[in-house]
C-alpha cells in the first residue's frame, strides 16, 4: 500500500512509519556518540549506559526488577528481540497462541521458526475475550502466549483482569508468555499499562520485549530489548548476536540520554498530543461512515469499511486510495481468515499538518450508504 500510495502522491495512513520529530536530546546524543568513537561493535547484549537505564525504567513504570548484567538484552528492533526469543525458546512443531487481529510480524515470526500458531478472536468493538475461548485454543502442544498490549493494529490495551487471566493460564499449563509492549507509553483515556511479568509467579516464565522505535519516533533507528529470567536472555542474546551482531552503536546511546533526560512532562504531552490525532480520524471516520473501533493505546484505529465498494479489504483499500489518495491497510492482514474483508487499518502517527490533508481527502466520501 505505501508503493501505492506513492504511485498517486498520497498520503500515508498504512504503514506505521511514525513521521513525527525526534526528541532533541536523542538525536545530541547520538550525534555525539559517533563524534566520541562509539561506531564500533557493542557487546552482543548492548552498551552499559543503556542497559542501565533500561533496568531503571522497567522498575519505575513496568515495576519489574532486572539484572542490567543478566537479564536485558538490547536488540536490533523489537522485531529482532521478538525473533530472537523464538529462536532461543521454541521448537518446530510448537504451538503459539494469537489474540487476533493480530501483527502480521508475530505470526510470520513463528512460522519462520517452524512453530504453528492457534487464534483466540477477540470481539469488536472493545475487543474482549473470555478465559473460557483462551482455554480452547490451548492444546498439549501449546508453548506460549503472546500479549501484544497495547495492541497493533487494533489499539486494545489488555486490563489487569484479563492478564490475570492469560498468567493463571500460562502457569496451569507451564507456558511462556512472550510480550509486545512497544506501545506501552501510547493511553488514552485512563487505561494502565500492565506488564504481565509483574503479575505474582510470571516474572520467570514472561520474556518483555519493547523497544523505543515508537516512542522517540526513531523506526529507523532498530533499537528494542528484552527483559528476561537469566537463563533466557542468555539465549536470546546468543541469537541476537548470531542475526544481527549487535544493536547500532552509536544510537544505543541515544536512547540511553533519552530515558535518562526526559521527564513524565514528556510521556504526558505524547499521550495528549497522540489523542488528539486519534479523536481527528476517528471523528472524520464516523462523519463519512466508516465506523471506527476507538482505540484505547497504541497509534491505528479499525474502521468497518463494509459499505465500500469491493468484494476484499484490498479491493477497498484500492478503492479508497483511487477516490481520496489515501493509504489505509486491508484488514485481511490481521486475520487468519476472512473476518477482517470489511476492515480497514489507518495509522495516525503522522505530522498534524499530514493527518488533516487526510482527513480533508477521505471527507470526499461523505457520502450516503445508497451512493456508496
Amino acid at each position: 500500500m505505501s508503493i501505492e500510495c506513492e504511485k498517486v502522491h498520497g498520503v500515508n495512513l498504512a504503514q506505521g512509519v511514525c513521521d513525527t520529530p525526534v526528541p532533541l536530546e536523542v538525536r545530541q546524543a547520538a550525534e555525539n556518540a559517533i563524534e566520541k568513537g562509539h561506531n564500533s561493535y557493542t557487546r552482543l547484549d548492548g552498551v552499559h549506559p543503556l542497559r542501565q537505564q533500561i533496568a531503571r525504567k522497567m522498575l519505575d513504570f513496568n515495576h519489574i526488577e532486572c539484572d542490567p548484567e543478566r537479564e536485558i538484552v538490547v536488540t536490533a528492533g523489537s522485531t529482532g528481540a521478538f525473533y530472537c526469543a523464538a529462536l532461543a525458546l521454541l521448537n518446530p512443531g510448537d504451538e503459539i497462541i494469537l489474540f487476533e487481529p493480530f501483527y502480521g510480524y508475530h505470526l510470520n515470526t513463528f512460522e519462520s521458526v517452524d512453530a504453528t500458531v492457534s487464534y483466540v478472536t477477540l470481539r469488536a468493538p472493545d475487543w474482549s475475550f473470555t478465559p473460557d475461548d483462551l482455554a480452547r485454543a490451548i492444546t498439549s502442544r501449546t508453548r506460549a502466549i503472546v500479549v501484544n498490549s497495547p495492541a497493533n493494529p487494533s489499539g486494545k490495551v489488555f486490563s489487569r483482569t484479563e492478564l490475570e487471566w492469560i498468567a493463571e493460564a500460562a502457569k496451569k499449563h507451564d507456558l511462556f508468555v512472550f510480550t509486545d509492549e512497544i506501545y506501552e507509553y501510547f493511553l488514552y483515556n485512563g487505561p494502565e499499562h500492565v506488564s504481565i511479568a509483574a503479575l505474582p509467579g510470571m516474572r520467570e516464565r514472561t520474556i518483555t520485549i519493547s523497544g523505543y522505535s515508537k516512542t522517540f519516533s526513531i523506526t529507523g533507528w532498530r533499537i528494542g530489548y528484552s527483559v528476561s529470567d537469566a537463563r533466557w536472555a542468555h539465549a536470546i542474546g546468543y541469537y541476537s548476536d548470531l542475526c544481527y551482531v549487535c544493536a547500532p552503536a552509536p544510537l544505543q546511546f541515544g536512547v540511553a540520554a533519552g530515558i535518562e533526560a526526559l521527564s513524565s512532562r514528556f510521556y504526558d504531552h505524547l499521550r495528549t498530543d497522540y489523542k488528539k490525532k486519534r479523536d481527528m480520524i476517528c471523528s472524520t471516520l464516523t462523519e463519512i461512515g466508516l465506523t471506527p473501533s476507538v482505540p484505547k493505546g497504541a497509534y491505528y484505529v479499525l474502521a468497518d469499511a463494509s459499505r465500500l465498494p469491493g468484494e476484499t479489504s484490498e479491493q477497498k483499500a484500492m478503492h479508497l486510495l483511487e477516490k481520496t489518495g489515501v493509504a489505509t491497510v486491508p484488514g485481511q492482514a490481521f486475520f487468519h481468515d476472512n473476518a477482517g474483508e470489511n476492515i480497514l487499518r489507518f495509522c495516525y502517527a503522522k505530522t498534524d499538518r499530514d493527518l488533516e490533508e487526510a482527513c480533508t481527502r477521505l471527507q470526499k466520501l461523505r457520502v450516503t450508504a445508497t451512493a456508496l
